[in-house]
């Protein structure tokens, strides 16, 4: 590795906190949780966004559903493939403007993405659980570059009445969180550790049952 890249890495690793370790295919890497860093800059030659097939799928119209992903947002099909397909034009989004700076390959693997059920976001709303593991790799090598690490990307989701209205503006599920998932990923990659969920309450809490 060269030193500028060196120096780099080395600085977007500071102030990082004690690892953990999820059931993915990603659990055998260390991830972990940076403080806030100083802004580095970054020039994403690539972005690749994976949803591991096994990640279960919940198609059950509860308020509550089990399983690891839950998406409603497009027609009835392959869940996997359309969430993947969503992340990977937020995350795009998100690092397009990024061009500058150290050379890196974005990965990205999401762990967790619950949207809401018709039942839920005709009625009480809730919150968008997604999660996903950030790494960023050498372009030409694939060396890590900075080290796994767990991003909680919560959006409250809107229910009822303000759920069709949002409708009606264009505001869909898919927009949102589209939008959403790209602000996040610019803030993690230009101050890692700086986007933190909002406090969404009581019902964030249901939500990771």
């Amino acid at each position: 590795m060269k030193p500028l890249r060196l120096i780099a890495a080395m600085m977007m690793g500071l102030a990082v906190s004690a690892c953990a370790t999820p059931d993915t295919a990603s659990r055998n890497a260390p991830l972990e949780t940076p403080e806030r860093v100083a802004p580095i800059a970054l020039d994403v030659q690539s972005v690749t966004v994976t949803v591991p097939e096994t990640l279960e799928v919940s198609e059950k119209n509860r308020y509550y559903p089990g399983g690891d992903i839950v998406w409603r947002g497009d027609a009835p099909g392959n869940r996997h493939a359309q969430v993947r397909a969503m992340v990977q034009a937020a995350m795009e989004r998100g690092t397009a403007d990024m061009t500058l700076g150290l050379p890196v390959a974005v990965e990205v693997e999401i762990t967790r993405f619950h949207a809401l059920t018709e039942k839920a976001r005709y009625t009480v709303g809730g919150v968008h659980d997604i999660e996903f593991i950030l790494t960023l790799k050498d372009p030409v090598t694939g060396a890590i570059i900075a080290a796994p690490r767990e991003i909680k990307a919560d959006l409250k989701a809107f229910g009822g009445t303000q759920a069709i209205q949002a409708e009606q503006r264009g505001q869909t599920q898919k927009v949102r969180i589209t939008g959403h998932l790209a602000q996040v990923i610019a803030a993690e990659l230009n101050e890692p550790g700086s986007f933190k969920s909002a406090d969404l309450g009581i019902m964030g809490l249901i939500n990771q049952l």
